[in-house]
């Protein structure tokens, strides 16, 4: 008779393989060195930006919240409206991702729906590329939109096309930022400082 420990251990089906060990697996075979932290969520690193995965069980299916927080940079404005308008730029302008400032820091999370049968692998892929590219988005329009309102020239992003232009607030509207502006005069009101690159540094937003 065969030796019981010498038969191949199969894996369980994915609908008895909780998701976190299944996003688990999918990090790995993305090779972003995923571990556990002290409160249970995921933590892996990408392009120098250390992003989290917090699984959220439910009866029928389950929620995969990919998120990241930067502290904010000292070349950004300290004008606390100013950066939550730049959040809503972010809702607002990109599928999926949600933004928002806690403690002081940028705070970036997409919450997708898995099934019980699904692999997480391609979500976590489209989750951690669409939080990179927020997080620029956030840092870019801080920076160049606060310039313009103290009627500065903002700086682009070197690679930016032939005639960019720097937009409104989209949680204000055009219309909705002219009549502001009309009212406090030239300038606006957010608080200085010098633009800084285009890109967000490592480690801050």
């Amino acid at each position: 008779m065969s030796d019981p420990t010498a038969l191949p251990n199969f894996p369980p089906p994915p609908e008895e393989h909780p998701l976190s060990g299944r996003v688990l697996d999918a990090l790995q075979d993305l090779q972003m060195s995923p571990n556990l932290d002290p409160q249970g969520d995921v933590a892996f690193e990408l392009r120098g930006q250390k992003l989290f995965v917090k699984v959220i069980e439910g009866d029928q299916f389950d929620i995969m919240r990919v998120f990241g927080q930067w502290q904010i940079a000292g070349t950004v404005p300290d004008d606390l409206e100013t950066r939550l308008n730049g959040c809503n730029d972010v809702t607002l302008g990109v599928n999926l991702v949600k933004a928002g400032i806690a403690n002081g820091n940028l705070v970036l999370a997409v919450e997708q729906i898995i099934a019980r049968q699904e692999p997480p692998k391609a979500k976590v892929q489209i989750a951690t590329g669409l939080i990179l590219q927020a997080l620029q988005l956030w840092h870019r329009n801080v920076i160049a939109k606060a310039a313009v309102e103290r009627g500065e020239e903002p700086e682009l992003p070197a690679d930016a096309p032939e005639g960019t232009e720097v937009g409104p607030w989209l949680s204000l509207g055009s219309q909705g930022r002219q009549g502001q502006q009309g009212q406090q005069g030239s300038g606006g009101d957010a608080a200085g400082g010098q633009t800084g690159p285009g890109g967000e540094p490592e480690g801050q937003a």
